[in-house]
């Protein structure tokens, strides 16, 4: 399967997602594994990527008795991410496997504790909410760093950075963003599309200038992003005009020929992109804190460079142009 042009665009039916319920209490790597309507939490059964890291696994020699410590112990680390967002995360709908950007970097991080990856997949907005009740222990599912979102969610250095693109079909009329004033525009849901939209998006100094929202602009929402270009290709062309999110999810929808979009405008904003870890966990830093270091090893030694190369056709999205 090429990475990118040939991703796997899943049903609407598998898109509607549920966000995953558990017991209380301890690491959720103790609990039975999260229940989801796209797939069941499953364990990589691929091998993480090839890294440069030469040193042992964190887990090898950890003793602390905190969430790092039960998760070293269960051997396993439970994460979050999307299966109908390529090419960062998508669902092998022939393997039943999950691949993508987002995969190969939890596999990764997986790796390097020691640790293996076990994925599940709640929605989106359960994730950005926090207070997971510990049915996951870190999201690895593009979610971009907000004010808003470090008042519930500890977050790592950025592991990559996106433009935000807008895209409208391709017999459209519109010709730039200003066009698009007075219009629809399709985005995920509680995602910073959406906040953009809105007027309410927060991002940090360092991501730079974000553009003026046409006069106007109002949004629609669905489950996930890719739900957009769908509506579209499955004929309700009539509810909306736009449809905005990350520049790799909009040119893989018009590399892969099943949709009939073109892309419009200078993107409206770039955003940085972290592994998320849920605040309320009171015993966390640790953990927050080794997977901290092991994505700044891996920008430091090319992994995550090599492996935005082989999901983004050689483009390196992992450092902020």
């Amino acid at each position: 399967m090429e990475k990118l042009r040939r991703f796997a665009v899943l049903p609407i039916a598998m898109l509607v997602l549920v966000a995953c319920r558990a017991d209380v209490g301890g690491s959720p790597a103790e609990s039975a594994a999260p229940e989801s309507q796209a797939a069941e939490s499953q364990a990589a059964a691929s091998e993480a990527p090839e890294s440069a890291a030469a040193e042992a696994p964190v887990c090898d020699s950890y003793t602390g008795d905190d969430h790092l410590g039960r998760i070293c112990e269960a051997g396993v680390i439970v994460v979050s991410t999307d299966p109908a967002y390529p090419p960062q995360s998508f669902l092998n709908e022939e393997t039943g496997e999950y691949e993508g950007f987002d995969i190969d970097t939890a596999l990764e991080i997986g790796a390097q504790l020691g640790v293996e990856v076990e994925f599940t997949d709640p929605t989106f907005d359960a994730v950005v909410a926090g207070s997971w009740a510990d049915r996951w222990d870190m999201s690895v599912g593009s979610v971009t760093v907000t004010s808003e979102r470090e008042e519930v969610l500890d977050f790592t250095t950025p592991y990559y950075f996106t433009p935000a693109q807008m895209s409208v079909l391709e017999d459209s009329d519109i010709q730039s963003l200003d066009d698009l004033a007075g219009q629809v525009a399709c985005v995920g849901e509680s995602t910073t599309y959406l906040f953009w939209i809105e007027g309410t998006l927060s991002l940090p100094d360092s991501a730079g200038e974000i553009a003026d929202v046409p006069e106007g602009l109002t949004s629609t929402t669905f489950p996930t992003d890719i739900d957009c270009a769908e509506a579209w290709r499955s004929g309700r062309t009539e509810d909306f005009q736009g449809w905005l999110t990350a520049l790799p999810t909009a040119q893989g929808a018009i590399d892969s020929g099943d949709y009939a979009i073109r892309l419009v405008g200078d993107p409206v904003f770039y955003e940085p992109l972290a592994v998320a870890f849920d605040k309320a966990v009171e015993d966390n830093d640790s953990l927050v804190e080794a997977v901290d270091a092991i994505i700044v090893a891996m920008h430091d030694d090319g992994t995550l460079a090599s492996m935005s190369e082989e999901w983004y056709e050689g483009l390196d999205y992992t450092t902020q142009e």
